[in-house]
């Protein structure tokens, strides 16, 4: 703005004021306290009372702002979406914005803790959900202390306008006769005593806009900070070798080879030298000269076991077996009131269907691996450094703490850009071997697993069998839905508590209208080692639901999109993303159609697949090809429409390699798979043209990176049953497939 008489008169002392007090202090450190949301239009959606949690924001001397967050970047675009809503609070333009992770400790990670649930992890499709009200709530209460910081500086530097002072666009806090950068205020605004709530800004036009993702120039131009690409100072080099049988232990190390270290971590080997090379090289020579304690059975590694028992108790008509299932009761029902009515005469189409779907490993692209600067003091462990690609800080610090004996205050972790996680990253298993390797050689050591150790090791989704009754009337209605989901649980195997709502998801709380309603889960144990998927529960129960009710449509002769819409007729954002997709693919005019709908993360979304026949000419064996798939969501409030549509596409393309080819199997424990040559992931060629549309909400923020899996294989399963009359209802569909040539 152009200078008035009294801010040239005020320019000189003002400038001589700021120039200590903005090298002095240039973070901004906001507290978030969860019970302030119950003031908000969306209250219920965060939990009450406890502890300040909260991010930082970092005003340097350019005035350029950097957004210091808890959760983890890995790839979607999580940095971008929370920046935007500090900028937004802020009014600032977003060439201003920056962000990065936090580094992490005991005494700051409860700051930096997602609000939803009071820990700095990141999964389930929460960080939007999470941060959304907080971190406004957060900058707005930056925005306050900067307006009050502006006041307090402009008077004691002599400035006599009464006038009240607000925000600027770009960073500037003014009185309308004078303006400050907010560079030029933090300093005093860091020293001031936090403000009550504050009135959050109106949407404007950086929420919901298209922003550039804050982290692409780096990955782009190479200057992008992976955990593979930390180096320290007179760092060593480790990879790890585990039991070629899942669960066993290690028996006897061999000698090693010149230059290179050997260390028993009880459940692996590990391999130390000068350079990745040269424990690449040395792990391989070593491998089969390493003796393994093997399990002292192997029934509950393998996959053909484990599949047969749920075979057989999926099957069960008994509730009280010794495997009683764990009842998930909707509509009231206890009884055998849903058996009746299925059987009943005026049910005039029934389906009986059991569905299966395997383990699948995570298949990401960056290997686990981690990176432990180790501190010594006269030969005693002081302090621990770590740079660590991570989904879950809050777990490293204990872990670490355990395996040194440190308190937790003598433990950093830095986050790193991660390269895919899926789940698998929220693990500590990698980060202790590199802990246990780095005590070993007194020294920093960068651990890399090797990508066939990555695959034969990972912590997999869980397989499951599941059963689905239903019947439908005369007038065409649901009158009851059995189902019953037997697979392996994750609480069970890591807790011993069976109790496990996540073997459910997707099942529970739909919104059909069915009048009566039985889900029951049964774990089915296994020793193979389980872990978070993408979209974990929903990812199985989902092909299971919505593969029935498709069924169920064409047991009745009713159009499966209408059957749909009739029987969610009682919830509008489900109709509004399933009469979205119907015009989004043109519903019925092109054949190989498929439909499927979730509502799951506090999103809704419906899919549409469109497949073909493909004929080998040589064989004359038939598969299919995925043409299509049109997706329309109802995530709520977006932020960035470039990251729901690219979490959405990348969701899709993981669907379409589970559905058609992905699986995990064990034989005896031994892992069938090591390398992506047996686990094929989609190529360009094999990727469907993908359009996603956006059901304009509302409502609070709802997730987007779990919600695009789930509806992927039901869509295409649906689709080839209309195109062939084939029903195909265990995954992958073509078990076996290769990639070839690695």
């Amino acid at each position: 703005m152009p200078q008035t008489p009294d801010q040239d008169q005020f320019a000189g002392s003002r400038r001589a004021f700021l120039k200590g007090a903005s090298a002095a202090a240039s973070v901004l450190i906001v507290p978030i306290f969860a019970e302030a949301q119950a003031a908000t239009s969306m209250a219920g959606l965060y939990p009450v009372g406890g502890a300040a949690l909260g991010p930082a924001i970092k005003i340097d001397t350019n005035n350029l702002i950097t957004v210091v967050i808890g959760s983890t970047e890995m790839g979607q675009g999580i940095m971008t979406g929370l920046a935007q809503l500090v900028a937004a609070e802020l009014m600032l333009d977003w060439t201003q914005v920056r962000a990065e992770h936090s580094v992490t400790t005991s005494t700051n990670v409860s700051s930096y803790a997602n609000p939803a649930f009071g820990m700095q992890l990141t999964g389930g499709s929460w960080s939007i959900r999470g941060y959304y009200l907080p971190l406004r709530q957060a900058a707005a209460k930056a925005r306050a202390l900067l307006i009050q910081a502006a006041a307090m500086v402009y008077q004691q530097q002599g400035g006599s306008s009464t006038a009240a002072w607000s925000l600027l666009s770009g960073g500037r806090v003014s009185n309308g006769s004078y303006t400050f950068k907010f560079s030029e205020l933090v300093a005093t605004a860091a020293a001031l005593p936090l403000p009550a709530e504050q009135v959050l800004q109106d949407q404007n036009a950086i929420v919901g806009a298209r922003a550039k993702r804050l982290d692409i120039p780096a990955k782009v131009d190479g200057s992008a900070i992976f955990g593979m690409d930390v180096v320290l100072p007179n760092m060593v080099y480790a990879t790890t070798l585990h039991c070629p049988t899942l669960t066993g232990a290690v028996k006897t190390v061999p000698t090693a080879p010149t230059g290179i270290t050997l260390v028993n971590l009880g459940t692996a080997v590990g391999v130390i030298g000068k350079h990745t090379w040269a424990v690449m090289q040395a792990a391989s020579s070593v491998a089969s000269k390493i003796t393994w304690n093997l399990p002292a059975s192997t029934t509950a590694l393998d996959t053909a076991t484990l599949n047969a028992t749920g075979q057989a108790l999926v099957a069960s008509t008994s509730l009280s077996s010794t495997s009683t299932p764990k009842l998930y009761i909707e509509e009231g029902d206890q009884t055998t009131a849903t058996e009746q009515a299925i059987a009943a005469p005026t049910t005039v189409a029934r389906i009986d269907a059991t569905y299966s779907l395997p383990m699948l490993a995570h298949g990401y692209m960056e290997v686990l691996n981690c990176t432990v600067n180790p501190v010594y003091a006269n030969g005693v462990l002081t302090a621990c450094e770590l740079w660590v690609p991570t989904q879950a800080q809050q777990f490293v610090i204990p872990a670490v703490a355990s395996l040194t004996g440190l308190t937790p205050t003598a433990i950093t972790v830095h986050t790193p850009y991660v390269g895919g996680g899926f789940g698998r990253k929220i693990e500590t298993d990698y980060v202790a071997e590199a802990v246990k390797l780095a005590m070993a050689a007194k020294k920093p050591v960068k651990l890399m697993w090797t990508r066939p150790q990555d695959f034969a090791n990972d912590k997999y989704r869980p397989s499951a069998v599941i059963r689905v009754r239903a019947g439908v009337n005369s007038s065409k209605a649901m009158t009851g839905l059995l189902y019953r989901n037997v697979s392996p649980s994750i609480n069970l195997q890591r807790s011993g508590n069976p109790e496990d709502t996540g073997g459910v998801a997707g099942a529970v709380g739909l919104p059909y209208a069915v009048p009566l309603r039985r889900i029951e889960y049964v774990p089915n144990a296994t020793n193979i080692p389980l872990g978070y998927w993408r979209s974990v529960g929903e990812s199985y129960n989902t092909f299971a639901m919505e593969s029935a009710i498709d069924e169920l449509a064409l047991a009745a002769k009713v159009d499966p999109m209408a059957f749909r819409l009739a029987h969610l007729a009682g919830d509008a954002r489900a109709l509004g993303v399933l009469n979205a997709v119907k015009t989004l693919s043109n519903w019925g005019s092109i054949a190989g159609q498929g439909v499927a709908f979730l509502k799951g993360f506090g999103s809704y979304i419906a899919m549409v697949a469109q497949v073909s026949k493909v004929v080998n000419t040589k064989t004359g064996a038939v598969t299919m090809k995925v043409n299509a798939i049109q997706a329309a969501i109802d995530c709520g409030v977006v932020v960035n429409p470039d990251s729901v549509e690219a979490q959405i596409q990348g969701g899709i393309a993981m669907g379409v390699g589970a559905t058609l080819w992905q699986q995990a199997t064990f034989v005896a424990g031994k892992p069938a798979v090591n390398n992506f040559n047996a686990y094929r992931v989609v190529k360009i060629s094999d990727m469907p043209a993908v359009n996603v549309q956006i059901v304009s909400s509302t409502q609070a923020p709802g997730g987007v990176g779990e919600p695009g899996v789930p509806c992927v294989a039901p869509a295409i399963a649906n689709a080839w049953a209309r195109l062939t009359g084939i029903r195909l209802r265990s995954l992958p569909f073509y078990p076996g497939s290769t990639m070839g040539g690695l």
